[in-house]
C-alpha cells in the first residue's frame, strides 16, 4: 500500500469517527502547514541556504565542464575536414564518452542533492514535530493534521497553528542560548 493510498484511508477513517467522536466528546483539532513552517523556521532558512550554496556550486561545475565540451566540439567540427575519417570516428567517440559522463555526473548529483536535502531537514523536522506535540499537550489537541498530506481541503484559519509552531521553533533556539552556560 502506497504512502497516498495510506494517507487517503486514514483520512477517510477520520472524516467518518471525527463526527461520532466530536459528538461524543468535545474534540479539538488543529493542523500545520509543515512545508511553510519548514521555510520559515531559522534553522530551515539556514538549512535551505546551505543547501541552495552547495547547488549552485555544483552548478557551476557542471556548467563549466559543458562548456569546455562544447568548446572541444566546434574545434573538432572545424578541423574535422582535415581529419581522417578514422581519427575523426575515435575523436567523436571520445567526446561522446565525455558528454555521457557528464550526464551521470549531472545525475550523480541529483541524487546527491536529495540525500543532502534529506540530511538537512531531518533534525529540524523531528524538532518541529516535539515542538508540535507540545503545543498539542499545552492546548488539549486531540488530533493535529499536516495540512498538505492530510487531505484537508477546507479548515477554518483559526485552526491553522503554523505561525504558532514557527514562533516556538524559533524560540527554543533563543531559550537554549539564554540558558546556556557563559564563559
Amino acid at each position: 500500500m502506497s504512502l497516498r493510498t495510506t494517507v487517503a484511508a486514514m483520512a477517510a477513517v477520520l472524516s467518518l469517527a471525527l463526527p461520532v467522536a466530536a459528538s461524543a466528546a468535545d474534540l479539538k483539532v488543529a493542523y500545520v502547514d509543515l512545508q511553510r513552517v519548514l521555510l520559515e523556521v531559522d534553522d530551515g532558512k539556514a538549512a535551505k541556504a546551505r543547501l541552495q550554496k552547495w547547488l549552485d556550486d555544483k552548478q557551476k561545475e557542471i556548467d563549466k565542464e559543458q562548456t569546455a565540451l562544447r568548446a572541444e566540439k566546434e574545434t573538432l567540427d572545424k578541423q574535422a575536414s582535415a581529419m581522417s575519417p578514422d581519427t575523426r570516428a575515435q575523436k567523436e567517440a571520445e567526446l561522446q564518452r565525455k558528454v555521457m559522463t557528464l550526464a551521470q555526473k549531472w545525475e550523480k548529483s541529483r541524487g546527491e542533492a536529495a540525500n543532502k536535502e534529506r540530511q538537512e531537514m531531518e533534525p529540524i523536522i523531528s524538532k518541529i514535530d516535539q515542538v508540535v506535540a507540545g503545543i498539542a499537550q499545552r492546548d488539549d489537541l486531540a488530533l493535529v493534521l499536516e495540512k498538505r498530506d492530510s487531505g484537508i481541503v477546507f479548515a477554518k484559519a483559526q485552526l491553522d497553528i503554523s505561525n504558532e509552531v514557527i514562533r516556538a521553533y524559533n524560540n527554543l533556539k533563543t531559550t537554549a542560548a539564554k540558558d546556556a552556560p557563559k564563559k
